[in-house]
């Protein structure tokens, strides 16, 4: 069993935090670990939607009233505590999504219109969620560039050889995520991007699974393009971010036409585009949101990304340790730098009646093909069961995982 007595990690007390917690699911405690499709919200997240409603309600920018000025303060504040949670050199390197599937798109739609055509390549890895796959290829039908896939091995860790022997002087970018939300292999994205740079490419981060469980600093990666969403990282659906280095955004197009956006509108003359962010940012912004997630991000520094992760990386290995003992099950993704992801199969037993089955014992878990379909393809299987785990998850709600599991599968066989 993990030993986690070292850890300073006080999960009672990150518990207290949670109200949805203390439910229960068919007469069951609830055990959410299903935290890599959406991380539940602590109540200092949710009282932020109470108080801006309450107080703040107001459009941002160019309002002159009390309310419009104290609105615009609190979303433009969310965007310093993002260039400081991913170290960017400044805050108009940040640009705010619905999500990284946005951000992503954001990318292909602005970026990877002016810049990518015939004899160009885009490579995207087999560890890939499909937000970044489709974009490309969707990109590549219209604009008649060539996608190339970087493989994995047996454990789910990327081929850096043939990562190597792939790009050339034709790369124009890499697409890649930070970590595998199937398999939580984390990527070697920093080594990643010199490669890239060396032969003039850039680099693509796809960075939803990794924001909640490391520090990410995207000067040190030396990565061009990073995102994430708010709902993975303790925060509320409908918001992510797109960081980009600022030279790069500047000689982008605006990917969206609305007002905020904008300088100048004219029938007669040209119209002029803000300057970045907000270039990027057309129409009314989901306000509450952006604040909501500046609360997420300071809540998770205030218990330390770095102690989050390894109380993580202890549960993983004790749920490990617990499902390795039944009969016919196989754990997919092996890589020895993981996050906690687990993804497993079971011989004899479908991923969806054991996903409908634990539920019924109070355990919550992700069963399909977790839109990487690809890389399941690769491994002969077309869906899997999948436990994730967050801060605020126990040793003990782990061992009720691992007796649910195997109760399930003998009922199953």
């Amino acid at each position: 069993m993990a030993d986690f007595s070292d850890l300073l990690l006080d999960v009672v007390r990150v518990r207290r935090d949670f109200p949805i917690l203390d439910r229960e699911v068919h007469g069951k405690p609830l055990v959410y670990l299903d935290n890599a499709a959406t991380s539940q919200t602590p109540r200092q997240v949710i009282e932020v939607f109470d108080d801006y409603y309450r107080r703040l309600n107001a459009n941002i920018h160019r309002g002159l009233h009390t309310l419009a000025d104290e609105a615009t303060a609190a979303f433009e504040g969310t965007r310093e505590t993002v260039r400081a949670f991913l170290n960017a050199a400044e805050t108009r390197e940040i640009v705010f999504t619905r999500g990284t599937t946005e951000a992503i798109n954001l990318v292909a739609g602005s970026w990877g219109r002016t810049r990518l055509g015939p004899g160009d390549e885009v490579l995207i890895s087999r560890l890939e969620h499909h937000s970044n796959i489709v974009p490309w290829q969707l990109l590549a039908k219209e604009l008649g560039f060539t996608i190339k896939v970087i493989p994995v091995d047996e454990r789910g860790v990327l081929d850096q050889a043939a990562y190597r022997d792939l790009i050339s002087e034709r790369t124009a970018l890499v697409a890649v995520n930070h970590v595998s939300n199937a398999f939580g292999t984390v990527n070697p994205v920093g080594e990643m991007a010199r490669v890239a740079h060396q032969h003039g490419a850039l680099i693509l981060v796809d960075g939803a699974q990794a924001a909640p469980h490391q520090a990410v600093d995207v000067r040190a990666l030396d990565v061009d393009f990073y995102a994430f969403s708010g709902h993975k990282v303790y925060g509320p659906t409908g918001v992510g971010v797109l960081y980009g280095r600022a030279e790069l955004l500047e000689a982008m197009p605006p990917w969206q036409g609305g007002g905020e956006m904008i300088k100048t509108v004219s029938f007669e003359t040209p119209t002029t585009f803000a300057d970045i962010p907000h270039k990027f940012e057309a129409g009314t912004p989901a306000i509450a949101e952006v604040i909501a997630l500046g609360r997420a991000l300071d809540w998770v520094g205030e218990i330390g990304l770095e102690l989050i992760g390894a109380w993580e990386a202890r549960l993983l290995e004790h749920a490990t340790e617990g499902i390795a003992r039944i009969d016919g099950l196989r754990i997919l993704g092996t890589a020895p730098d993981k996050a906690g992801v687990l993804s497993f199969v079971v011989d004899g037993a479908h991923s969806q009646d054991i996903g409908l089955l634990i539920d019924q014992l109070g355990v919550a878990i992700r069963t399909g093909h977790h839109c990487a379909q690809p890389l399941l393809s690769s491994f002969g299987v077309d869906a899997t069961c999948r436990a994730s785990f967050a801060a605020y998850n126990t040793p003990e709600e782990v061992d009720a995982f691992v007796e649910g599991l195997e109760r399930v599968v003998g009922m199953l066989r």
